[in-house]
């Protein structure tokens, strides 16, 4: 009985990680619940979590309801996840270090495009700011996440 239960708290670990990342929405920390993305990103790409897709696109569009961004997260996700599935080069369940270089390449772009859309130079700082504290949480989140799964 005892491992049953651990072995289903391990299994909707990532899904409570994303619930908890997006309700603790800070506006200058954790604006929207955007950290929500780095494990919506690692356990759709770099570790795929069974039944984790349709979940990641729910919060991906929660996401874009308190950015009030209509769909971005959403498209942006649904983009990575078609070059994803198209691509024959890279096997992201095989980078090393979390694939956070994939990772920055991803919410780079994405927060670059976003920044643009009213560009300022408080956008532009904004979004520097937040891409660097995205890209240093992703290694924290995303090795407590293996930790979890350590014993599989």
């Amino acid at each position: 009985m005892k491992e049953k239960i651990i072995k289903f708290l391990r299994d909707v670990f990532p899904f409570i990680a994303v619930i908890v990342l997006w309700r603790l929405s800070i506006a200058f920390w954790n604006p929207a619940g955007i950290l929500a993305i780095i494990p919506i990103f690692y356990c759709s790409f770099v570790r795929p979590v069974p039944w984790f897709a349709p979940f990641a696109l729910l919060f991906c569009f929660l996401i874009d309801y308190r950015f009030d961004t209509l769909f971005y997260w959403t498209i942006m996700y649904c983009l990575f996840y078609a070059i994803n599935g198209f691509q024959t080069f890279f096997d992201l369940t095989r980078v090393d270090k979390n694939a956070i270089n994939v990772f920055m390449i991803f919410f780079g772009i994405a927060t670059f495009i976003l920044s643009l859309l009213h560009i300022n130079i408080d956008n532009l700082m904004r979004a520097v700011w937040l891409f660097a504290w995205v890209s240093t949480l992703y290694i924290p989140i995303t090795a407590l996440i293996k930790g979890v799964y350590n014993d599989r």
